[in-house]
């Protein structure tokens, strides 16, 4: 049986970033590192997640992020050693741009098993972890979830599960001091959207969609993910936080 710390022995706080070699992944470890975070950075690819946490002084897992039982024991293994989980952000995710009648089942199912199936395992496994203590869980949506964009059916479909799943959790855990919100970012540079920020054309019709006239950077969505789950935001629960230079409320030019 674990011992539990003293309150005070830890007071930086705990979060478990899961993902957390993509593009915002890697952004959102350095920007909680340098506030004074203790992070468990978790993802797939060795070599580069232990890299990342080598250099942000973080401890880390590697895992895949669907597995519902491997996020739960990592979770878990986070509270048997410090005590506590004060957060835990989900970051695995795809992007799909194909419109429904030329998408593929097996299209449907790893985009579904990316986004939404990834973002059940973070909520399962965190409530559990924080269920006494209370904490924070942020997902991530995408902007294409509360407007029509061309092409984003499978991804759009995954995300919007991923707010209906993020507004029951934040209701039903609310009770265990737990807060479930979710950041809706709309294109962002990193390695994921190269097929679209590579190709000029591409990347200029994107800026021309986006009201504030360019593409997000990591930074921009990481800087609302360590807003959201910071202990400071207690009384944040239940919202979906737009990181898409007005995409998805205003018109583009």
């Amino acid at each position: 049986m674990a011992t539990h710390p003293e309150p005070d022995r830890y007071p930086r706080p705990l979060y478990l970033l899961i993902g957390a070699t993509g593009g915002i992944g890697t952004a959102l470890t350095w920007k909680l590192a340098a506030q004074g975070a203790r992070l468990t950075l978790a993802a797939r690819g060795e070599e580069r997640l232990q890299k990342l946490a080598e250099d942000a002084q973080a401890d880390f897992t590697a895992l895949d992020g669907t597995e519902f039982d491997a996020v739960e024991h990592c979770a878990q293994s986070v509270v048997d050693r410090y005590g506590r989980l004060d957060g835990i952000v989900n970051l695995v995710g795809s992007i799909l741009l194909k419109p429904a009648h030329l998408t593929k089942p097996a299209e449907l199912d790893e985009t579904l098993r990316l986004n939404l199936w990834s973002a059940f395992a973070a909520v399962r496994a965190g409530a559990k972890a924080m269920q006494k203590s209370g904490g924070s869980i942020v997902l991530i949506s995408t902007a294409a979830a509360s407007t029509g964009l061309v092409n984003h059916e499978a991804v759009a479909a995954a995300k919007a599960g991923v707010e209906g799943l993020m507004r029951s959790a934040a209701a039903t855990y609310a009770r265990s001091n737990i807060r479930c919100n979710a950041v809706a970012p709309g294109l962002i540079d990193t390695p994921m959207s190269e097929r679209i920020t590579k190709n000029p054309a591409s990347l200029e019709a994107s800026k021309a969609m986006h009201p504030l006239g360019r593409i997000g950077q990591p930074e921009d969505v990481a800087s609302a993910i360590a807003w959201l789950v910071a202990p400071e935001q207690s009384w944040v629960t239940g919202q979906v936080i737009g990181v898409d230079g007005g995409l998805a409320r205003l018109r583009g030019r």
